[in-house]
């Protein structure tokens, strides 16, 4: 589980990474003002659906039915069904851009409606065929999974990266060049919505050697009347709200705050964006290798691997994301400054968007295990248990969500999900424990006060270490900066490591071994060339 996470890992990182730089660049470029918030909230639309196909729905329904052809029916039945699959996902995807154009290039037309909400409607016009491309890449990923490759589909997020970049700096000054200074941004801004479309091209296209590789070839294969396809179907339309409340959330909630103020969208969007790096990298990763690890497990029926092998995962990805979480809360003004304060991101933006991770954060632990837990369930080809319970944390997320807005702006969204994943996570417990009559989790929750104690003191310090740096040494250029945030952490990550050695965490213990072990063979290697 670590070798195969721990490689996807390094490639999200990687993607996080320069999903990160990215983000920077976006700031710098449009700080925290009506133009960002009318881009952001159109790109969350597209970008829904990478997360509900590419992090959820799609691979969760249909990499349990493919590796099931695997072992049950040979390569040919395996590819024969991923091929009625992806025709099924042309037609139905591009059906839905065509619905989806059409319907903003008459609504365009028919109202005259304000500036933010005009440029939001033809950003969304641009960037809504990303939803194919998207759709696509989120297979190839899912097959390649299930053929045991994590590294190179991780990694293809990083296309997508580099392309949005290059966007930036080579396209847009070639968009509004002939308007005032003060008029450009709106126009420039169509740059970045034709850099999606190419980055979702990128994405996918990186996907096909690998596959060919392993013996994949595109052939047309009728999806209507086909058994796969509407297996895949029936599991994927509830698992869509299932695996995905979060982003579903995010969209509806984002939505009122495009109206309830200027910057809240935007500064959202910066605290999701920090957060979703170690999401990605501990989260999704190990979700990503669990989901076909599981379904392979309850189709022998070996249940006391299954929960093993789940037990294994939580505990890892709570001894991580724990400390994580601690610090995104404790440096979240100097990581936002060290990042983003730059260009046309204030002060008062890295205020804003600090105050949003803040109250956003401390529920990065419960928003990685409903994802963990919602592919326990889709392992077991139960996609109806997780839909229901994330129905119910859907609306109360909304309401909350859009009623802490009025009063706390960009931290009432942070501080609705942070509650209502965890109550998903609970509710998705009790519901698994009844589903195999036991979990045998009592190993793990004897950790989670040691854990818990041993971030909260890591917390503290990372926090008092940052109030001390910034009295004595102050952030005035980019090395006090960097020294801001990763001295403090540094500190910190070290203490809660060594505590949790000392409270004989298994997480801690197995990571610390792997990691020696792997430094052991890499210096033999070397010592041996």
């Amino acid at each position: 589980m670590l070798k195969a996470s721990g490689a996807m890992a390094a490639a999200t990182l990687s993607s996080r990474v320069l999903g990160m730089v990215r983000e920077m660049v976006y700031y710098g470029f449009m700080g925290t003002g009506w133009v960002n918030d009318a881009f952001q909230y159109a790109f969350t639309i597209p970008n829904l659906f990478r997360r509900l196909l590419g992090e959820g729905a799609l691979t969760a329904a249909f990499i349990p039915v493919f590796k099931e052809k695997e072992k049950l029916h040979g390569e040919a039945e395996m590819w024969r069904a991923a091929n009625a699959v992806i025709s099924g996902l042309i037609i139905s995807a591009s059906i839905i851009i065509a619905l989806v154009m059409v319907g903003i290039s008459i609504a365009l037309a028919a109202h005259q409606f304000d500036e933010k909400t005009a440029l939001m409607l033809q950003l969304l016009r641009v960037m809504f065929p990303y939803m194919l491309l998207v759709c696509l890449a989120a297979a190839m990923m899912g097959m390649l999974n299930a053929r045991g490759h994590f590294f190179i589909p991780a990694m293809g997020a990083t296309m997508l990266n580099v392309v949005m970049i290059a966007s930036v700096f080579w396209l847009a000054p070639h968009f509004g060049a002939d308007l005032p200074k003060e008029k450009q941004l709106p126009v420039q801004i169509f740059a970045l919505a034709y850099g999606v479309l190419v980055a979702g091209v990128a994405q996918a296209a990186f996907q096909v050697p690998t596959l060919w590789r392993d013996g994949f070839r595109y052939r047309w294969v009728s999806p209507w009347g086909d058994p796969t396809v509407q297996r895949v179907v029936r599991q994927m339309i509830p698992g869509t709200i299932g695996v995905a409340a979060f982003q579903i959330n995010v969209a509806l909630v984002q939505l009122v705050a495009l109206y309830a103020g200027t910057g809240i969208v935007s500064s959202f969007n910066g605290a999701v964006r920090l957060m979703e790096l170690p999401q990605g990298v501990f989260g999704i990763s190990l979700a990503t290798y669990l989901l076909p690890t599981l379904a392979g497990l309850a189709a022998e029926k070996n249940y006391p691997e299954f929960r093993s092998t789940l037990r294994h995962g939580l505990g890892t990805l709570i001894f991580m994301n724990a400390i994580a979480g601690v610090l995104l809360v404790a440096l979240a003004e100097p990581i936002v400054r060290l990042l983003f304060e730059r260009g046309a991101f204030s002060v008062s933006s890295t205020a804003r968007v600090s105050y949003a991770l803040m109250c956003l954060a401390p529920g990065l632990v419960m928003f990685s295990t409903v994802n963990i837990l919602a592919r326990a369930f889709y392992a077991l080809g139960d996609t109806k248990t997780p839909m229901k319970i994330s129905l119910v944390c859907l609306v109360i997320n909304f309401l909350a969500g859009s009623a802490l807005i009025f009063s706390l702006g960009e931290g009432g969204p942070g501080i609705a999900n942070t509650f209502t994943s965890a109550l998903n996570a609970g509710l998705l417990l009790f519901a698994l424990r009844k589903k195999l009559g036991k979990l045998e989790m009592e190993s793990l929750r004897g950790t989670l006060g040691p854990i818990a104690l041993a971030a909260l003191l890591a917390g503290g310090l990372a926090w008092g270490g940052w109030k001390m740096w910034e009295q004595n040494l102050g952030h005035a250029t980019l090395a006090l900066r960097l020294g801001a945030v990763f001295v403090p952490a540094g500190i910190a990550g070290g203490i809660y490591w060594l505590v949790a050695l000392a409270c004989k965490i298994p997480a801690a213990k197995e990571m610390t071994e792997f990691a020696l072990k792997r430094f052991q063979k890499h210096s033999t290697t070397n010592i041996q060339h």
